[in-house]
């Protein structure tokens, strides 16, 4: 009977360690799923960040197109005015 009881108590003692085994694992893959979670959301700042930055530089380089042709144009009427 004695022997029983201790089988039994090895055998609780068994489950216990195998569900604590899987209890971390599930954690463990929570954690690697957040983790990978997080790291999608930096790309995605990221690219957008990127994304700003194209979009500025487009207007800067417009502007300067604009402001380049505004100085053409300003030079063109002061060489007619001078031929006048």
């Amino acid at each position: 009977r004695e022997h029983e009881r201790e089988r039994e108590r090895e055998r609780e003692r068994e489950r216990d360690v195998e569900r604590d085994r899987e209890s971390k694992r599930a954690r463990e893959s929570e954690k690697a799923r957040e983790s990978e979670s997080e790291r999608a959301k930096e790309r995605e700042r990221a690219r957008k960040r990127e994304q700003e930055r194209e979009r500025n530089r487009a207007r800067e380089n417009k502007g300067e197109r604009e402001s380049e042709r505004e100085r053409r144009r300003e030079q063109e009427i002061a060489g007619e005015s001078e031929r006048e």
